[in-house]
């Protein structure tokens, strides 16, 4: 998912899919790419699992899998929790080392 979200165009997708489904030509319209293109980036995105897609008559609409973002939040938000313990461990470290030191240092 994560190596999904890294390209540009993708992430802009994911943006205006927020907004609510939208058509590939309308996914297409902003991005300076062919539709095969396009074509190429959903279909990375259906394979994460981060959109899916309908096909009626000629027009394939895409709709945001937002449970499939809200996996990738609890991921983030887990290793948030463990890098501000550690972060907060350094600056009492950092803290106790600025401290005036007593005792025989004479």
């Amino acid at each position: 998912m994560f190596q999904a979200l890294s390209d540009p165009a993708r992430r802009g997708m994911i943006d205006r899919l927020c907004a609510g489904p939208a058509s590939v030509k309308e996914l297409a319209a902003p991005l300076d790419m062919s539709l095969p293109s396009v074509m190429q980036h959903l279909a990375v995105l259906e394979t994460c699992g981060l959109v899916a897609s309908t096909k009626i008559g000629r027009v394939r609409t895409c709709t945001l899998q937002p449970e499939t973002l809200s996996l990738a939040e609890q991921w983030l938000n887990a290793r948030r929790i463990g890098w501000n313990e550690s972060l907060d461990r350094l600056g009492s470290f950092l803290d106790a080392q600025d401290e005036p030191r007593t005792g025989d240092d004479t």
